[in-house]
């Protein structure tokens, strides 16, 4: 399956480069990978922005509002929406100020992190590993256990 990670900004700090790039490197040996940062000088724009970057893609967006996986529930979900003929799913991290409601409500599925609320720069990083995780669950792999 083709995962595409849309992303307002990209990580501003050192560790947070680090991280995305090792996780973004590590979950190509699972998946077809597109990144998209994108960029708006408002919350709208920004919204806007990453529904044209998702395009046709079921889009699970970032959101305190949504659904919490555990590792092994992300990776059964991602599995059900291959097996049920999904080609691409679009993540999206929004700004400072989240998603508008207008793309919250066009989206396929709003994903949780949990009940803290994280630094732009680290959700970036948790998305990009619990993503990793689930593709080493799927493939059986004894990451996840570590």
């Amino acid at each position: 399956m083709r995962l595409h990670l849309i992303t307002v900004g990209e990580p501003r700090l050192a560790y947070a480069r680090a991280g995305w790039d090792e996780y973004e490197r590590r979950l190509r040996r699972y998946h077809k990978l597109a990144v998209t940062r994108v960029s708006g000088k408002t919350t709208a724009q920004e919204s806007e922005a990453v529904a044209r970057a998702a395009g046709r893609a079921p889009l699970i967006l970032l959101d305190p509002r949504g659904r919490q996986f555990t590792s092994e529930g992300l990776s059964a979900y991602l599995g059900a929406q291959a097996v049920g003929g999904t080609g691409e799913l679009a993540f999206a991290i929004g700004g400072p100020e989240g998603h508008t409601d207008a793309l919250r409500a066009s989206a396929h599925a709003l994903w949780s992190l949990g009940l803290l609320t994280l630094p732009h720069d680290l959700a970036m990083v948790v998305m990009a590993e619990a993503l990793y995780r689930a593709a080493t669950i799927s493939a059986g792999e004894p990451y996840h256990r570590g």
